[in-house]
């Protein structure tokens, strides 16, 4: 059966990794269930040029074109949808996934605030015991930012800064990306080829030993 994914926009710079993450999803055969704040569709303008609708059909529609996405594979839930699935402990998704993810949002979370369907879900999430991964894009780190990751973590998420490698030598900024989305995938069990394995032999120096 595929995986369930709840995948949540929030206003934190790093749009690229969040719709690069949907696409490798929906790639995987997993089922979407989309959320995304207001600032994440400013964001999305600002460093994507990308207008994400407001209302939550129309962006459905629009990435399910965008993405070639089978039919019932994404689904799009507005900022205030109480009877999406996502809000109750008896259906959630097999996991939840906030990238980016401001520090407000992930202060939020770490309070136990549910005042939006994203807290909502990741409240969800905590509780029922399943994966929830936060990719919060902030730069120095605060004290209150730091206790808050770490009230996170000893709860059961896991905090996974879009901190990319430079040891698969990337040769541009997708590179970069794929790195990031590839440590969020890892972490959900989903399987992808967006970056060779560390230790792994790659093909070509398969071919050259034989």
């Amino acid at each position: 059966m595929a995986k369930t994914v709840c995948l949540a926009f929030t206003g934190a710079s790093g749009m690229p990794y969040g719709l690069r993450l949907l696409d490798c999803l929906l790639q995987q055969g997993c089922r979407v269930q989309l959320l995304y704040s207001q600032v994440a569709q400013i964001v999305a303008r600002q460093e994507m040029a990308l207008e994400l609708p407001a209302r939550p059909k129309e962006a459905q529609a629009f990435l399910r074109e965008r993405f070639a996405s089978a039919p019932g594979t994404l689904e799009v839930f507005g900022r205030e949808e109480w009877f999406a699935p996502v809000a109750s402990g008896s259906n959630p998704p097999d996991a939840m996934i906030v990238c980016p993810c401001t520090m407000g949002t992930l202060a939020a979370i770490a309070q136990g605030l549910a005042s939006n369907l994203i807290e909502r879900a990741a409240d969800v999430a905590l509780k029922e015991g399943r994966r929830l991964i936060l990719v919060p894009r902030e730069t120095p780190l605060s004290v209150i930012h730091l206790e808050n990751m770490l009230r996170l973590a000893r709860a059961g998420a896991v905090i996974l800064p879009p901190a990319p490698g430079f040891y698969h030598h990337p040769e541009s900024i997708d590179d970069l990306v794929d790195f990031v989305v590839a440590r969020v995938l890892d972490q959900i069990g989903v399987t992808h080829t967006l970056m060779a394995r560390w230790g792994a032999e790659s093909e070509a120096d398969s071919q050259d030993n034989r």
